[in-house]
């Protein structure tokens, strides 16, 4: 009976995160094709989804503090999607550059503390067991990976338009869902800002923020460039949104057996393994002539995301102050999907612009390995010890 209780309690949390990775796959990959449509380069493109991270890593930040110090969690996340929904159908409408920056960062600016405020809500609901965070999230690629072919066809048959009407109605589903879902809205254990402070002040924090910024730009040059380089490698959208569904099948089974990779690992090493695979994904990339290829290389993408982000989601809550986890988790998502986002976007444009595809990707995957080296990730899992001992 408390089994079937804790299934149906965290059902709204599943239904969620399908909706909204639905509908974020149903247009965040064809973004790029939309600004080449209107008329953008690839080192304008690149400019632009550079520039919408940025707003991300700052609005993340902020709307998880406020909901952290306001403890109005559930009022702000429906605001956010609201806000979301009427920029992307606003975004479809712009035709100049001056136009498209102002909306894709407001755009950008609503987006931010969705994701944030309800993975807080999640790890409270599971308390002590986080590592079935993957269990709950792996909902969310599953709903990407079926909505992937399924707006690839639609644009294929209506043009890119209907990717911003999918993206909508699909959202739409999502805000009806947080009427039920639990929203967590935790008393602080102290002021606001002395929990800000002693977070700031963790050495772990920065460490684990650099190592999430290196991921984070290697990440972003496959999410910002892969649809604009398999159109140039005469890929479908049919075959590009199938692309979506077959990294689908791998995260699926990353977050699924996530709970015993963790248990196993512990966050650091997950981490460590994770940018490992993704700097031979990048590589793989640079290698490839054909989008079959591509369909065989995004097999890995669970093992590059999925791993990362389910032990990096854990490993944000347990160095967060008690009643900081949006803000903690914020400030993930605004490292990760922000300014790690925006430095990938702008410098994997202007490489895709000036040497090409596979000149970009190579680099990138240089990158990762670099980072791995510079930031010395086995020293840090060695120099914290008392952090390996409590699973991480």
């Amino acid at each position: 009976m408390k089994r079937l209780s804790s299934l149906i309690e965290l059902l709204p949390a599943k239904s969620f995160y399908f909706l909204y990775f639905a509908a974020l796959a149903s247009l965040a990959p064809f973004l790029v094709l939309f600004y080449r449509q209107q008329g953008l380069n690839e080192g304008e493109i690149g400019l632009l989804t550079g520039m919408q991270p940025l707003m991300m890593l700052a609005a993340a930040s902020l709307w998880s503090g406020l909901a952290d110090s306001t403890r109005r969690h559930r009022l702000l996340l429906r605001a956010a999607i609201a806000g979301a929904i009427l920029c992307a159908l606003l975004l479809s409408s712009m035709t100049d550059f001056g136009g498209l920056v102002v909306v894709a960062l407001a755009y950008a600016f609503f987006l931010a503390p969705i994701v944030p405020l309800v993975d807080n809500s999640v790890l409270e609901m599971l308390g002590e067991r986080t590592e079935r965070y993957g269990r709950i999230r792996l909902w969310g690629a599953i709903g990407w990976g079926i909505a992937g072919p399924v707006a690839g066809q639609m644009v294929d048959w209506g043009g890119l338009d209907y990717s911003f009407y999918l993206f909508a109605l699909i959202q739409l589903g999502g805000f009806l869902v947080t009427f039920g879902l639990p929203i967590a809205e935790s008393n602080l254990g102290g002021s606001f800002w002395t929990g800000l402070r002693a977070l700031a002040t963790n050495r772990r924090w920065p460490i684990f923020l650099a190592v999430m910024f290196v991921g984070g730009m290697g990440s972003a040059t496959i999410h910002n460039f892969l649809f604009l380089y398999m159109a140039d490698l005469n890929a479908s959208g049919w075959t590009m949104g199938l692309s979506l569904s077959v990294a689908t099948v791998s995260e699926v089974a990353v977050f699924f057996y996530a709970e015993r990779l963790l248990a196993r690992w512990g966050t650091v090493r997950v981490m460590a393994f994770s940018l490992t695979v993704l700097a031979l994904r990048l590589l793989a990339y640079s290698f490839i002539h054909s989008p079959g290829w591509v369909l065989a290389v995004q097999l890995t993408h669970g093992l590059t995301f999925s791993a990362m982000w389910v032990a990096a989601v854990a490993h944000a809550k347990k160095l967060a102050p008690p009643g900081l986890g949006a803000t903690a988790q914020g400030l993930l998502n605004g490292v990760y999907f922000g300014v790690s986002g925006a430095a990938g976007a702008a410098i994997g444009g202007y490489l895709y612009q000036t040497a090409g595809p596979f000149a970009m990707y190579r680099w990138a995957g240089v990158w990762v390995l670099v980072g791995l080296g510079v930031l010395g990730l086995s020293r840090f899992t060695t120099r914290n010890t008392q952090g390996l001992s409590n699973g991480e």
